[in-house]
C-alpha cells in the first residue's frame, strides 16, 4: 500500500515538461550548439524548472536527449521513466511535427484532445515544446520524436488501454507541474473516459468504486471495457462532469461501505475525506446498529434489505446531483465477496 509521506511533499515535473526539455537540449545540439550540461524551460504558468539530461546521442541529421521524470513524492507510475527526445529537421513548410517512438501511444479512439492517429500527446506539450522550437531555432521545420523505454508495459497500468490509446503512454500536463497526491489526475481521467464514451455513440456508462464492483457491473449489464469510468472514489468529479456532458443512462456500484457513504451526501468516498454515519445508517436500515463499526457488519447484521436501502439512497443522491440532465441512474451494491446485495 502507497503510504502518503509525512511533512511538507516534493512536487515534480509531468512527462510534457520532461520533454520539452529534453526537446531544448536535442535542438541544442541540432542546431549545431552541442549538448547543454542543464536545461532551463519556461512552464504555462512562468515557472523556470532546471533539469539535468540523462544522456545524449546524436548522429548525421539527427541529436537526441533524455530527461529522467521526477514526480516528487507522487505515487505516479511514471516516476523515473526516461523521457526521450529525437529530433530531424523536417521537409520546408512542415513546421513542427510529432512522432511517437517506443513507449508513446498512439490514439485510437475520437473523443481524446489530439486526434485519431496521432501521436498521445497532448496539446499543452505539443505548445510548449513548438515554443521551445520558436525561440532557439526560428523559422526552423523540425520533427520531434518522443518515447519513454518500457512505457507499454507501464501503459498497462494506467486508463490508456480502455481509453484507446495504444501501445504505450501519453505525454500529459498542462501546467508542467506534478502536484503529489493531487486529485486532479484522477478526475481528468474520468473526464476523459466520459468523453471517449460519448464519441464513440455509447449511451449507457458506468462508475464503480473499485475492480470487483466494476467486474459485477460490466457483467450484469454487457458493457464494453469503454463504458466502464474509474470513478474511484471520485463520484462527485464523474456526476459533476456527467452533468455537463450527459449520456442515457448511468449505472453506479460499490461496496456497501462506499455507497452508504454516497447515500448519505458525500461525493469523495475516500476513506480519509469521509466516513460512514452509522446513525443515519440504522435509520436507514429501521433498526438501532449498537456495537456495530463498520457498513459491512451493519450488512451482516441487517440482511438484503440494508443493501436495498443503501442502493436506493445512493440513487436518490446521484439523481438529485444530475437534475435536470435526463439522465437515467441505476445502482449496484455488493459485499466483500462480489455478491449483488442491492439494487435500485
Amino acid at each position: 500500500m502507497t503510504r502518503k509521506p509525512q511533512g511538507e511533499l516534493r512536487r515534480g515535473w509531468t512527462t510534457g515538461a520532461c520533454a520539452t526539455a529534453a526537446t531544448r537540449a536535442a535542438l541544442s545540439a541540432l542546431m549545431g550548439r552541442g549538448f547543454p550540461a542543464q536545461v532551463t524551460i519556461t512552464l504555462p504558468r512562468g515557472e523556470t524548472p532546471v533539469f539535468a539530461l540523462a544522456e545524449t546521442a546524436s548522429g548525421p541529421g539527427w541529436a537526441e536527449a533524455g530527461v529522467v521524470k521526477d514526480a516528487g513524492d507522487d505515487p505516479d507510475v511514471t516516476h523515473g521513466a526516461l523521457i526521450r527526445a529525437r529530433l530531424r529537421f523536417g521537409p520546408p513548410g512542415s513546421g513542427v511535427s510529432f512522432r511517437a517512438g517506443e513507449g508513446v501511444g498512439m490514439v485510437t479512439r475520437p473523443g481524446l484532445p489530439v486526434p485519431v492517429g496521432e501521436p498521445a500527446i497532448n496539446p499543452v506539450p505539443r505548445q510548449m515544446m513548438a515554443q521551445v522550437v520558436a525561440e532557439d531555432a526560428p523559422g526552423r521545420d523540425v520533427e520531434i520524436t518522443l518515447s519513454i523505454p518500457g512505457g507499454a508495459a507501464l501503459a498497462a497500468k494506467t486508463w490508456n488501454p480502455r481509453l484507446g490509446i495504444a501501445g504505450g503512454l501519453s505525454v500529459l500536463g498542462t501546467t508542467g507541474i506534478v502536484r503529489p497526491f493531487s486529485c486532479a489526475a484522477w478526475i481528468a481521467s474520468i473526464h476523459r473516459g466520459v468523453d471517449v464514451a460519448r464519441a464513440a455513440g455509447l449511451t449507457h456508462v458506468a462508475g464503480c468504486t473499485g475492480a470487483t464492483s466494476e467486474r459485477v457491473v460490466q457483467g450484469l449489464h454487457g458493457l464494453p471495457d469503454h463504458a466502464m469510468l474509474d470513478m474511484g472514489d471520485f463520484a462527485g468529479g464523474l456526476l459533476k462532469y456527467l452533468a455537463r456532458h450527459p449520456v442515457a443512462r448511468l449505472t453506479i456500484g460499490g461496496g456497501i461501505g462506499k455507497m452508504a457513504k454516497l447515500a448519505q451526501g458525500a461525493t469523495d468516498l475516500h476513506s480519509g475525506r469521509s466516513q460512514v454515519d452509522m446513525a443515519a445508517l440504522g435509520r436507514l436500515a429501521g433498526q438501532p446498529l449498537e456495537g456495530v463499526n463498520t457498513a459491512l457488519e451493519a450488512l451482516e447484521r441487517c440482511g438484503p434489505a440494508l443493501g436495498a436501502a443503501v442502493a436506493a439512497a445512493a440513487r436518490a443522491r446521484a439523481e438529485a446531483l444530475l437534475a435536470g440532465t435526463g439522465i437515467a441512474v441505476d445502482t449496484v451494491v455488493i459485499d466483500r465477496a462480489g455478491t449483488i446485495v442491492g439494487r435500485a
